[in-house]
């Protein structure tokens, strides 16, 4: 795999550290790696269970060795949604922990053709345990790895966390930028609630933390910004806008301290990112998703398709690059399909871009509902409460004449909907403020909307 370039790298240098103590150097590695990949076939289908541990790492790469085709999942899915996903695609292996070892099990099963541009396989970030898949290239892995090395300046002296889900874009991205630098990479499948996660961090003198809004939102409440971590030089943000207030707040905090906040912005259908914030602007640009990552571009169109050239124009955000995947799979016969994307990726997302070429993100194009015949964005007023009352926890759903408010303090029940009233000029019967014990989210700290659905009142 080009991205991995073992004879660049000194065989003694230490590759992966996880937390149950377990240390391959990149000579180790190398050797486990082909080792592995011996026992798989070329342009088969591997399913990954995957956990923040070095083994998981080791399928990947033997994977990419052998040409085959990983699908990578999470350890902790569902029996019946694993069951689902193995009775759709077939593969030909599992690669996946039993009894406190990974081993490689056969299934048996009639394989599906693949393309022969087909590299892996991601689960999209709404659709975990669906069948819906996200196909990769390894020129879109490349691409990818290439320029977030590039852009973050990884080198081999980096030391980098790997928190996050190794099945969620944001953390294999990780992997894959730090590989391409020949760094070192520590894995924990801890979270940043339980002391062993920090006695990791500061055990390894990890130099780069990675989380997404929730992750930075609990960071806050734990007094990250106290906490003596000299080994700790960057620190990223993605998945989901996280509030300005908090990006200036970690921004401050970076300048003051020597260290980087980088915010960034991307999709499992462009490998990983399309979008950062470099340090240099994060001040003046803050709330801005930044630029284009190198070798990518974005251009912005209005409901009729056309291509908008005014700053400061709200439109669609399409992003062009190498990245951008093959397309996506929904059944066994879509294993064989081309590049159906061919390079350009509608987002969704509503964005303008001002007169220096910093894009903001104003909304979803699907998430908005129609209240007393306004349209208002469910973005942005998720954005407006978390930004009012940052202790809290918030998500925004509902359904036309209803916003509901989810927050996890009944307390401010009153106060939230007095407030997005306020705020939006609206007639307060027009909100719904509802206490969860917790948002629902998934393994790497992304809101799941969809089981916020069940809590709407019906009309």
């Amino acid at each position: 795999m080009a991205f991995w370039h073992t004879e660049k790298v000194p065989s003694d240098h230490p590759a992966l550290v996880d937390a149950r103590g377990f240390t391959l150097t990149w000579g180790e590695l190398t050797m486990r790696v082909q080792t592995l990949a011996e026992s798989i076939p070329p342009r088969c289908l591997v399913f990954i269970f995957c956990k923040n541990q070095c083994d998981t790492v080791m399928g990947y790469l033997a994977c990419l060795k052998q040409n085959a085709v990983a699908l990578m999942l999470d350890a902790d899915l569902d029996d019946t949604m694993v069951q689902s996903l193995i009775d759709t695609y077939h593969p030909a292996f599992l690669w996946r922990e039993d009894e406190g070892a990974f081993s490689l099990h056969a299934t048996g099963l009639t394989p599906f053709p693949l393309h022969d541009d087909l590299a892996l396989l991601m689960t999209t970030s709404g659709s975990t345990g669906s069948p819906k898949l996200v196909r990769l290239s390894q020129r879109n892995l490349e691409s990818n790895a290439t320029s977030i090395a590039n852009y973050l300046a990884i080198d081999a002296h980096e030391r980098g966390l790997v928190s996050l889900p190794l099945n969620y874009v944001y953390g294999l991205s990780i992997v894959n930028s730090h590989l391409k630098a020949g760094a070192t990479l520590l894995l924990t499948g801890a979270s940043v609630m339980q002391r062993e996660f920090w006695q990791f961090v500061r055990d390894e003198r990890a130099s780069s933390l990675a989380g997404v809004p929730y992750t930075w939102e609990m960071l806050k409440k734990l007094r990250f910004m106290r906490m003596d971590l000299p080994d700790m030089r960057t620190m990223t943000q993605a998945g989901g806008k996280l509030a300005p207030a908090l990006v200036k707040e970690y921004t401050d905090f970076a300048e003051q301290h020597g260290k980087r906040f980088v915010v960034m912005y991307g999709a499992a259908e462009a490998t990983s990112r399309m979008a950062w914030l470099a340090p240099e602007f994060a001040q003046r640009k803050n709330g801005t998703i930044g630029q284009p990552v190198p070798g990518g571009e974005f251009i912005l169109l209005d409901a009729g398709g056309g291509i908008i050239t005014t700053p400061d124009t709200e439109g669609e955000l399409v992003y062009q690059g190498e990245n951008v995947a093959l397309g996506y799979a929904e059944r066994g016969s879509d294993l064989a399909l081309g590049d159906t994307f061919q390079g350009t990726l509608h987002t969704g997302d509503i964005a303008r871009v001002d007169a220096e070429g910093f894009y903001t993100i104003v909304g979803r194009k699907k998430r908005f509902l129609k209240i007393f015949g306004n349209r208002v964005g469910l973005d942005d007023m998720e954005t407006l409460v978390k930004s009012a009352f940052p202790e809290l926890s918030c998500a925004c759903d509902g359904r036309d004449d209803l916003l509901c408010i989810f927050i996890t303090d009944a307390a401010f029940e009153n106060t939230v909907k007095q407030y997005a009233a306020a705020k939006s000029q609206l007639h307060h019967s027009a909100f719904c403020v509802i206490t969860l014990d917790e948002i629902p989210k998934n393994a790497a700290g992304k809101t799941l909307y969809h089981r916020l659905k069940d809590h709407v009142p019906s009309v």
